[in-house]
């Protein structure tokens, strides 16, 4: 666990630098640096964003991934928050998606296929929760094992990716732009944006593992977590949407009031049952552009993040399946829920409800995407 004091904020801007390119306002600095190199010898960039309150963010070009969050606690101790690796290598195998910008659909489809303008389409099934398939995530190489070209910008860092007609069963070749800005109200933006030359269906998401204690392998189950979500998803055993919109009250689900996760994780209810814990949409309360959609609060250490969002829903999934098989940062092996991740997106398996939200793009449209993460101590 890497840890430092934050004594004066220019300390945090001064550890390591290489080829330094001052990109924002105030005293945020942006710094780019060489990751690693793909199997096929392609060079990976890292870029650090930086703000004068000690807050810093790492994002690499492989995957558009949030490589790491470090933020200081009540005592003012800045360390990472977020689960992951320690290099390129790491990311490179088989991860639970940590911090990884995923697509071109995020979350499930059902059994891997979906019907446009009355042609069906077929994906790779990757998943299979409950025995029943379906396309996890984009497919078997999604958007988040992708090499995005990055580069630094007034704002922040933006990657660029173009998806080819037909990857991973798409139709449609799609231009994608992952912007990702820090200013100095502690505001760590994402924003995902693209076009399409075909008609396609698509869902970018952000998922990203979330401990905001002082330990990376304590469980999250202190955690205090608000949703502004009146009703939630239910799913069938393969954890995808039946159809319904089902209200939050008298449920476990119901986090209108600031909760503890370990409170009610265990309750004997179906939809925790089945999907071993909290893993479900939570529709969000209506409301204009960017509004609120989460809180978490963690008393030990004081750290707070609110979550805002465009999106018409939030997947809130609080680690169930990792097994500790998974080695990360500082040789932590990740075990049962020692993480969050708080997804903003469109409904899962859109494609295959008419009634939900639309997922579809068109020629001539942009879809976009945007979450603030906002960071503070209580």
């Amino acid at each position: 666990m890497k840890t430092h004091l934050l004594l004066i904020p220019a300390i945090a801007l001064a550890i390591s630098s290489c080829k330094e390119k001052p990109a924002m306002t105030q005293d945020n600095e942006i710094k780019e640096e060489v990751y690693g190199k793909m199997p096929d010898g392609r060079e990976v960039k890292i870029f650090t964003l930086s703000n004068k309150n000690g807050y810093i963010a790492k994002v690499t070009e492989y995957g558009a991934i949030l490589v790491s969050v470090e933020a200081p606690d009540k005592d003012g101790n800045v360390e990472d928050i977020t689960h992951g690796f320690d290099d390129l290598k790491g990311w490179l195998g088989n991860t639970p998606y940590f911090g990884a910008t995923v697509g071109r659909f995020g979350n499930r489809i059902a059994n891997g296929k979906f019907t446009l303008d009355g042609k069906e389409y077929t994906l790779p099934t990757n998943n299979e929760p409950g025995g029943i398939p379906c396309s996890l995530h984009g497919g078997t190489e999604g958007f988040n094992q992708k090499l995005w070209t990055g580069k630094e910008t007034d704002d922040g860092v933006e990657f660029t990716y173009v998806s080819k007609d037909g990857e991973e069963g798409y139709p449609g070749t799609l231009t994608v732009k992952v912007t990702y800005s820090l200013n100095d109200d502690n505001e760590l933006k994402w924003h995902a944006e693209a076009t399409t030359d075909a008609p396609t269906v698509i869902n970018i998401v952000n998922h990203t593992y979330w401990n905001l204690s002082n330990d990376q392998n304590s469980k999250i189950l202190d955690h205090i977590v608000t949703l502004n979500a009146d009703h939630y998803l239910p799913t069938n055993p393969g954890l995808i949407p039946t159809g319904e919109v089902a209200p939050v009250a008298g449920t476990p689900m119901d986090f209108t009031k600031p909760t503890a996760i370990g409170d009610r994780v265990e309750d004997d209810f179906e939809a925790l049952k089945l999907g071993g814990g909290y893993d479900h949409a939570w529709v969000l309360n209506k409301g204009e552009g960017v509004r609120f959609a989460a809180k978490v609060e963690d008393p030990k250490s004081g750290r707070v993040l609110e979550i805002s969002t465009d999106q018409p829903a939030i997947q809130f999934y609080c680690g169930n399946f990792l097994d500790g098989t998974v080695t990360g940062k500082d040789g932590i092996a990740y075990g049962k829920r020692t993480a969050m991740a708080l997804e903003t997106e469109g409904y899962p398996d859109a494609p295959n409800h008419p009634e939900f939200p639309s997922s579809v793009l068109r020629p001539g449209e942009k879809y976009e995407h945007t979450m603030i993460w906002k960071f503070s101590v209580e």
